[in-house]
């Protein structure tokens, strides 16, 4: 009876998660190098829905408030593409490491990414 038992609960764990919502990003981690003060500081994480059911982003926490993430506000069906933007204050001069957790209705349903690099501090011009 145990054997029935353990075997049902593992058929329908296998067939639960087998039906379900999962990311595929391009990239988990944006290096933006060196970059210059007061630049452009957004960049795009691009991802895919690889399961069977649509992706549900709830919610996405910086670990600063100097990057802010921007998440999509529709499901993403199964087999399209979503994209996160991240806008980082690049006003600071100095290196970033910076992580951004993704809450969603996906198989992991917290997810990590990450925006790294250096912001060079502008140099005054010199008087002619």
């Amino acid at each position: 009876m145990r054997v029935r038992i353990t075997l049902f609960i593992l058929l329908f764990t296998g067939v639960v998660s087998s039906y379900a919502q999962e990311f595929k990003f391009e990239k988990e981690t944006i290096n933006y190098g060196k970059i210059a003060q007061g630049s452009e500081g957004i960049r795009v994480f691009e991802f895919t829905n690889i399961g069977d059911a649509p992706l549900i982003i709830k919610h996405i926490k910086s670990s600063c408030g100097c990057a802010v993430p921007q998440k999509p506000e529709k499901p993403i069906m199964p087999g399209e593409k979503g994209q996160i933007s991240v806008s980082y204050d690049t006003k600071r001069p100095g290196g970033f490491s910076k992580a951004i957790t993704i809450f969603s209705n996906a198989k992991r349903e917290r997810l990590s990414l990450k925006i790294k690099g250096f912001v060079n501090r502008n140099t005054p011009k010199e008087k002619v």
